[in-house]
């Protein structure tokens, strides 16, 4: 069985073959990196082109949601990206929090962190950070941010209890975050499910919603709602492997399977 520590090292590899990437070439790759015989990191992705702040080439198609949309962002607020990849929501967030304004970026993956630099570097930004830190345990003091956002990248920490804590503890009083996430909404066959995970990386990890709002709860946030929800389409040769077609318009209608949802949370 892996464990935390493996799960992470499997994360931080693959990832850190994706910032050698750009967004045409995985999102025209069936798979990511890699080739089609691993992982599909570009199924959720959903299009940035036309946002404010939108930088092509921090843009790997990663995503699975887009949750500064729903963050309430507001001039000169101090925001905090949680798995910031090569910058894509930290530059939107910039847009929007302006010049008075602070992004700090936090990601496991070097590559990521060095893309996300040298992103930053030849747009002259001067207000936008990216820290090589952990979720788990993140390199910004108590008290600091006014708004998390983070883009399907909870779901691949193994303990989420801890990294919902963290954003806690890093959130000003008063402060608030929205996180697009994958989740799950009834039992998916394990079969499937582990199909799935080799299909679509992002859905490695994914707990049921339900389980996930609570953690969120125990974690301290109050006013938890999910802002935005939408199911993830799986290839019809993967869903039919293990469930008849009668199974799979059941599952559907009840708005069953890999959800993508946008989570949003207060501290008090």
């Amino acid at each position: 069985m892996e464990t935390p520590t493996d799960l992470k090292e499997l994360v931080r590899t693959k990832y850190g073959e994706i910032a050698q990437q750009s967004h045409e070439q995985n999102a025209s790759s069936c798979c990511g990196a890699g080739g089609c015989s691993t992982v599909d990191y570009t199924i959720f992705a959903e299009d940035y082109t036309k946002l404010n702040g939108y930088v092509a080439d921090a843009d790997l198609a990663l995503g699975c949601g887009v949750p500064t949309e729903f963050a309430q962002i507001h001039e000169g607020q101090t925001v905090v990206d949680l798995g910031s990849g090569a910058g894509n929501d930290a530059f939107v967030a910039r847009a929007i929090t302006g010049n008075t304004g602070k992004v700090i970026g936090i990601d496991m993956t070097p590559e990521m962190i060095a893309k996300a630099r040298e992103n930053a570097d030849k747009l002259g930004f001067n207000n936008v950070e990216f820290r090589h830190g952990d979720i788990e345990n993140i390199p910004i003091a108590a008290n600091s941010a006014d708004v998390i956002i983070s883009n399907c990248v909870l779901n691949l920490v193994p303990d989420k209890q801890r990294a919902f804590t963290e954003m806690f503890r890093i959130l000003k009083p008063g402060g608030h975050f929205s996180v697009s996430d994958i989740v799950l909404r009834g039992e998916l066959p394990e079969p499937l499910r582990k199909d799935a995970e080799m299909y679509a990386g992002c859905v490695s990890g994914a707990i049921q919603e339900s389980e996930y709002l609570h953690l969120l709860q125990e974690a301290g946030f109050s006013n938890i709602t999910v802002q935005k929800a939408r199911p993830v389409l799986l290839p019809d040769d993967i869903l039919s492997a293990y469930l008849t077609p009668d199974e799979i318009a059941n599952m559907n209608a009840r708005g069953q399977g890999i959800i993508s949802v946008t989570v949003y949370g207060e501290k008090k």
